[in-house]
């Protein structure tokens, strides 16, 4: 899940002047690098073979 802090601290690296997508992208960006480290805890994984089987054209 993200945080008021995470989000914010994103905000500040951007430059001083940004457009509403850049933040838009960033914390989406954000948003889903959070949701693979909550998954990777959660040992909720696909593992290379599956993956692989997965993205076989049929």
């Amino acid at each position: 899940m993200l945080t008021k802090e995470k989000i914010k601290s994103t905000i500040d690296k951007l430059p001083e002047s940004f457009t509403v997508e850049e933040v838009i992208d960033r914390i989406i960006l954000l948003d889903k690098i959070q949701q693979g480290l909550d998954d990777s805890e959660q040992k909720n994984l696909v593992s290379l073979q599956e993956m692989k089987s997965k993205l076989e054209f049929k």
